[in-house]
């Protein structure tokens, strides 16, 4: 028998981690593609990968795929987990940053840093 809380448990998991931490960090600004996380996060894309799936199973991101590119991008399913992350800064006795957001990048490939614009129409939150 699963128990009452099930659900929130695994949302717990997934956010218990500081690389996902920081993937919910980049996407609080705009969706991202995997390219641009790793660039974000100085980690390989296998790394990166493995992050967003345990992020996307607990429910917390989805991605779309950006039309005529190959890339798909990741956006969060509710911003309401951003709270969470918050909430969590304000126990350790520390003021939520303003993290500034997350523009071009060196090293990144992708079609939003290479123009330095938001991905395509509907990849957007």
């Amino acid at each position: 028998m699963k128990s009452r809380f099930a659900a929130e448990a695994t949302i717990l998991r997934a956010l218990g981690h500081p690389a996902r931490l920081a993937i919910l960090e980049v996407l609080r600004h705009r969706p991202a593609c995997v390219c641009h996380l790793t660039a974000a996060l100085h980690r390989p894309q296998a790394y990166v990968s493995q992050q967003l799936g345990v992020l996307r199973d607990a429910g917390l991101i989805e991605g779309q795929r950006d039309g005529a590119f190959v890339y798909y991008y990741y956006r969060l399913r509710n911003y309401g987990v951003l709270g969470m992350l918050d909430l969590a800064t304000r126990l350790l006795g520390r003021a939520p940053e303003a993290t500034p957001a997350a523009g071009p990048l060196a090293g990144c490939e992708c079609p939003q840093c290479a123009v330095g614009e938001a991905p395509a129409k509907g990849a957007g939150a």
